[in-house]
């Protein structure tokens, strides 16, 4: 007996009309859109996160866009990569780790935002991005019951997974330069102690540490990685760093990514195997995830204590000898953030090479004042986080000035002259 036919519903089989409702599903599964986690991976996000800091600093200063220019186009370019992204069927190298460059910058940029724009803390610009990549991460298990990146394989699961990646992003760099400029620990330093969480965590991840736990977590802490390395290549000698500059280091990098993922796309060693019809749920992460997070609670707040108790014991404001108006010799006057004759110097010196004509010996100096003020930002800024404020706007001004594309000598001694008013 043949076999009997699908009965039609107006017009078409039940057949058809199954297979059209299934094109239709907006969470209709794709191929899994992310790479396999292999050593590529890690390299390139590491990688990418040294771009983002670089190029940021680039962008901003460099170019003179300043953040909100920055911020602007940078936005602009993830939109549309993130489109991009979205109607790709399946992981395509180019693209994929187009997207993680350009959110490692914008996740940069939104922390800076915060902190030099709108005067956020960095205090409280990580435990704001703590607690929106937590929110994320709930709501993701929520609705999917899986946090796995084996599986993003619908747009749904998708969107999640690109909304965690920009909080990781903006979270590491919060948490790394709090570590970096506001405890005074330096990014070289900063960078050996994430480095060791990292392996600390790869090695739980060896032992049975959960795996979507740990790979989150080393997520995370590869932003300060990056950006520490990035530092260390870009800031000059006397700083602790190669020299390098922000324009070299960004160029080696974007490079270096470049080739890295070619490789990728014609050797395809990062490819996933097939995603399964279900997700499977993870089991055992709930306690695990507790314990790891009030370890990090625990550990992050004891050290933040001791180092800030440290820095304010050494925050006792400085006097300084300034001239006495009626001339009777100098007098003791106590600044707000203490003796910045240091900065005045090279303020100074600056201008007046700028008054000789030597442009290139004037932008040469000035980059000692940029690493000098970073590195004295932990002992300056708990004294008087307000004038601290007002002189760092300066110096960026100043930087912008004279490291811009086309210099103009009077801006750049305009805002020299702003900055030495405001030293004092």
């Amino acid at each position: 007996m043949p076999a009997r036919p699908f009965r039609r519903r107006g017009g078409r089989t039940r057949k058809e009309s199954m297979t059209s409702q299934r094109v239709l599903q907006p969470n209709r599964r794709l191929l899994n859109k992310v790479p396999e986690i292999t050593v590529y991976f890690w390299i390139v996000k590491v990688l990418c996160t040294t771009v983002g800091e670089s190029a940021a600093d680039f962008l901003n200063v460099n170019l003179n866009l300043g953040l909100t220019g920055v911020s602007v186009i940078t936005g602009v370019l993830l939109a549309v990569t993130l489109a991009v992204q979205f109607a790709t069927k399946r992981y395509v190298p180019g693209v994929y780790w187009l997207t993680v460059a350009l959110v490692s910058v914008f996740g940069t940029l939104v922390t800076d935002n915060l902190a030099d724009a709108a005067g956020v803390p960095l205090e409280t610009s990580t435990l704001l991005f703590g607690v929106l990549l937590a929110v994320t991460f709930l709501a993701w298990y929520g609705t999917e019951k899986t946090l796995s990146i084996h599986s993003i394989v619908t747009w749904r699961r998708e969107a999640f997974y690109w909304l965690a990646i920009l909080f990781t992003f903006a979270l590491g760099t919060a948490t790394g330069d709090l570590m970096a400029e506001v405890l005074g620990l330096g990014y070289l330093a900063t960078g050996a102690i994430v480095a060791a969480l990292i392996a600390l965590l790869a090695i739980g991840w060896r032992l049975g540490l959960h795996p979507v736990l740990a790979f989150w977590c080393i997520y995370v802490l590869t932003r300060p990685l990056g950006a520490s390395l990035g530092d260390y290549l870009a800031q000059p000698p006397d700083a602790g760093g190669l020299g390098l500059g922000t324009t070299v280091t960004s160029v080696i990098f974007a490079a270096a990514i470049l080739g890295t993922v070619l490789y990728l796309s014609v050797m395809k060693p990062d490819i996933t195997p097939a995603a399964p019809a279900s997700a499977s749920r993870e089991r055992g992460g709930l306690w695990q995830t507790v314990v790891v997070l009030a370890l990090v609670l625990i550990a992050g707040a004891a050290g933040y204590s001791v180092r800030k108790s440290a820095l304010q014991d050494s925050a006792a404001p400085v006097p300084v000898a300034v001239p006495n108006a009626s001339g009777g010799g100098p007098v003791a006057h106590v600044t707000p953030l203490g003796d910045l004759s240091a900065f005045r110097k090279i303020t100074q010196d600056t201008l007046d090479l700028l008054n000789a004509g030597d442009q290139s010996g004037a932008t040469s100096r000035v980059d000692d004042l940029e690493s000098q003020w970073d590195q004295a930002e932990a002992r300056l800024k708990p004294k008087n986080r307000a004038t601290w404020t007002e002189i760092d706007g300066k110096i960026d001004k100043v930087l912008r000035e004279l490291r811009a594309t086309s210099p103009q000598p009077a801006d750049e001694k305009a805002a020299l002259t702003a900055l030495l008013g405001s030293l004092g």
